[in-house]
């Protein structure tokens, strides 16, 4: 199921690792209680990825039953704002001058719709526990397809916080990718590194360095 709901070009790239996905996938289908929901799990690989130019690194779905949506840091617009995203939001106007149009909520399909994977290293996790896919195969997945993506094409990565900087060094040693590291966005660590950092402008400086269009980042 999850390996059908990827674009075809995706599942041409990773056509070696299906039986990965599909071990996967007998584990997660085994829970009672997951976010996001089964429809909504492979939503970061339903585009065509000769599109990406961007990709924002996130760690695992948000618990809450509800926010998580299948992308990255994204929640429905009629979701509490986590605080996470408000964050970002705060970083995106102290960097880029955006305002986001309803409250502290960005919506990111705007993103999505200029290149920007939104992915989560792992892509489910069980409600109301952070991370409790982490060790289920999913960095071994998305790690092999961040491979596949940059062995096709130069691109961006916003690496978020040190496991998200140490997943992206094995991908930016082979390839023309550029990594713009920050600290994570989340209340515990915003402060230590994240506000101030930038993340925005410095991306579409290295955009410009590859030769790619630079993300206008209203939401």
């Amino acid at each position: 199921m999850f390996f059908e709901q990827m674009h075809p070009t995706w599942q041409l790239w990773l056509s070696p690792y299906r039986s990965l996905l599909e071990e996967i996938e007998a584990k997660v289908l085994a829970e009672k209680a997951l976010v996001p929901p089964t429809h909504q799990v492979m939503r970061a690989f339903q585009d065509d990825p000769k599109r990406i130019k961007v990709v924002l690194l996130g760690q695992d779905p948000y618990p809450t039953p509800g926010d998580a949506v299948g992308l990255a840091f994204a929640i429905d617009k009629d979701k509490p704002v986590p605080r996470s995203l408000s964050n970002i939001a705060k970083e995106l106007y102290s960097d880029v001058g955006v305002i986001p149009l309803v409250g502290k909520y960005l919506d990111l399909k705007n993103w999505s719709q200029q290149g920007v994977l939104l992915l989560n290293r792992s892509l489910t996790t069980r409600v109301n526990e952070i991370g409790a896919h982490s060790k289920i195969g999913w960095d071994g997945f998305t790690l092999e397809a961040l491979k596949a993506l940059a062995s096709h094409q130069n691109f961006v990565l916003m690496a978020w916080g040190s496991p998200a900087k140490k997943f992206g060094e094995s991908i930016v040693l082979h390839s023309r990718v550029v990594m713009i590291e920050s600290a994570h966005p989340s209340p515990l660590s915003a402060s230590r590194g994240f506000f101030g950092s930038k993340p925005f402008s410095r991306t579409n400086q290295a955009l410009q360095s590859l030769g790619l269009d630079h993300i206008d980042w209203s939401c």
